[in-house]
């Protein structure tokens, strides 16, 4: 059947239609990929310029680095030049200071960090009496850090050897909130004598602190004990302190103990005593590292009734600790005792059990609870026995003594005793172990 030229053109007008939409469609479909492509291109175009940035930021850290290392080995070549310098200042200083007709009796140190004031009150207080002595005590000031004022005040004193320890590296505490001060300060102790006894070479050295002075008769008193300190292994170290020092507690300037417990603050050792401690020396609180019975196992320490250093140091790194009521109250001597006329051989160890046997034998023993309130009214010498550390410390307490035992030891005692005058007088307190006369041979 024949189709109708309206037919037909139906079909034609449905075939352009249908033509047209997919030109549409194609055009809308070429549009959106040609829009993306672009989108991708611009991309592209940004990752391109961001990866050149980078490359250009690496190639100028690359320039930093080179820049750097190529410092690092000129400060290097520097601090090396340096170091040689100083070593070479050094010896020329201490050569200057030393008489070659006198042999030292010790090298004095002052142990400084970052305290300018209270390094010129030391060093004054310590040429009142050091500059007659010279030759025999050469001083020198060991800086821990880069405090420009300390050094500047150091370097002001041309008779006295300025060295100066710098450790950048970081401290690290062996505990959680420690302070790093411990730390950088036996790291310190231990450089400063590793350069005296064994750079320098010298026999003896006294150490003493930024915030102490000293007594008219300090070069004495360790000239007359180094004798003592070399002849007798027994003896550890000699300090000018005593911890129970503080006014009411002392009378007899010339009154020396042996005590088992290490006073420190103005003390003075041996090469061959510091050559066994350098290669254990502790990471921190050196000073309490010294205090334990396996550091210094049967060996004592010479300390003075009446001190010969006084510690002014209320701001530093023990924040003041025990200031007020233990230190700002202690006597420093003030009257010259000519010490190399004195026999000290009563302090060889022997010698000295006997005696001070004898003294803690003879004195009046008092018991029971009221024994501080019984001491109070006696005028003669009293011994009064505690049972334990606890006890040690109550009774500590009501006279106002130090309480603190370390590793089993209370401070100043000999023999678990620890001895201090009444209220100023000549008369003595004794507060005894349970076992102190057994290991007197009383």
């Amino acid at each position: 059947m024949a189709r109708s030229p309206c037919d037909l053109r139906l079909l034609l007008l449905a075939a352009a239609v249908a033509f047209i939409y997919i030109q549409v469609r194609l055009f809308a479909t070429q549009s959106h990929y040609a829009d993306r492509l672009a989108e991708a291109e611009k991309s592209e175009n940004q990752c391109t310029s961001q990866l050149k940035s980078l490359i250009d930021q690496v190639s100028m850290q690359q320039e930093k680095i080179v820049a750097l290392e190529e410092m690092k080995i000129r400060q290097d070549e520097e601090r090396a030049q340096l170091k040689i310098l100083i070593q070479d200042l050094e010896k020329r200083s201490v050569q200057k200071l030393l008489n070659k007709n006198v042999v030292p009796v010790a090298a004095v140190v002052i142990m400084a960090c970052n305290r300018p004031d209270y390094l010129e009150r030391t060093v004054e207080s310590i040429l009142k009496y050091q500059t007659s002595v010279a030759s025999k005590f050469p001083l020198f000031i060991s800086q821990d850090g880069t405090n420009g004022a300390v050094k500047k005040k150091a370097l002001d004193y041309k008779q006295i050897t300025y060295m100066q320890h710098v450790n950048l590296e970081p401290v690290r505490t062996e505990r959680p909130g420690e302070l790093t001060a411990y730390y950088k300060i036996a790291k310190h102790y231990k450089w400063a004598l590793d350069e005296l006894f064994i750079k320098h070479n010298f026999a003896r050295v006294i150490i003493l602190e930024d915030d102490m002075e000293i007594a008219p008769d300090f070069f004495d008193y360790f000239e007359a004990a180094a004798k003592l300190l070399d002849n007798d292994k027994t003896i550890m170290a000699v300090s000018s302190w005593n911890d129970n020092g503080q006014k009411q507690f002392v009378n007899d300037q010339k009154a020396l103990y042996r005590s088992d417990f290490f006073p420190g603050l103005g003390w003075m050792l041996t090469k061959s005593t510091w050559l066994e401690l350098s290669p254990k020396w502790p990471k921190a609180y050196w000073d309490d590292w010294m205090r334990l019975k396996e550091i210094h196992g049967n060996r004592q320490f010479i300390r003075p009734e009446i001190c010969r250093t006084y510690n002014f140091g209320k701001h530093g790194s023990s924040l003041g600790q025990f200031f007020e009521q233990y230190l700002e109250p202690i006597k420093l001597n003030d009257v010259h005792i000519d010490w190399n006329s004195e026999d000290l051989s009563y302090l060889e160890e022997d010698k000295f059990s006997t005696k001070f046997g004898k003294e803690v034998a003879s004195a009046t023993p008092l018991h029971g609870s009221d024994a501080v309130l019984k001491a109070h009214n006696m005028a003669a010498d009293v011994r009064i026995q505690y049972d334990d550390q606890e006890d040690f410390e109550r009774i500590a307490r009501q006279f106002g003594i130090f309480e603190e035992w370390k590793d089993g030891i209370p401070r100043t005692a000999y023999k678990g005793i620890v001895v201090f005058r009444y209220n100023s007088s000549p008369r003595r307190i004794f507060l005894v172990s349970p076992d102190s006369l057994r290991q007197l041979g009383v």
